[in-house]
């Protein structure tokens, strides 16, 4: 088989000072990362999540990317970025650095995996670790 494979969208992540290589999950969540896509660069702030375990989160109110669930997880893996649409819970984006399990005030959530931190030297756990000591880091997400 010679079938050309799709070319891999490729962004960097900043969290306060540290750099992160990430790809966007394309296949299996295409509609996602489209919308995703059309909206960087992307600045927010990102802090400790309440209900989540080891994550830390951007959450964005009523903020609405105009897709709904696809290829939804409520177990991500440390780098496994999550986008979660407004209705259940507000809008937000997770950004796991350890064990998760993806949950708000009204229980379990599910959200959208749509984009791989890639964390080579465990560069998250620190990020964890400055998002509960020393409190909300900015984060950037942007083409490379």
């Amino acid at each position: 088989m010679n079938e050309k494979q799709p070319a891999m969208t490729k962004l960097t992540v900043r969290i306060g000072p540290k750099s992160f290589a990430a790809t966007l999950e394309s296949e299996r969540a295409p509609r996602t990362c489209a919308a995703f896509l059309a909206r960087l660069p992307f600045e927010s702030r990102l802090v400790q999540a309440r209900w989540s375990g080891e994550s830390g989160w951007v959450p964005l109110g009523d903020y609405d990317l105009g897709v709904d669930y696809e290829n939804a997880t409520s177990h991500p893996a440390p780098g496994q970025v999550l986008w979660h649409p407004p209705g259940l819970s507000e809008a937000e984006l997770l950004v796991p650095y350890g064990s998760t399990l993806f949950c708000s005030r009204v229980g379990q959530l599910a959200g959208n995996h749509f984009l791989t931190i890639h964390d080579e030297d465990g560069a998250l756990a620190e990020v964890g670790r400055k998002l509960l000591w020393e409190g909300a880091q900015p984060i950037r997400f942007e083409l490379r």
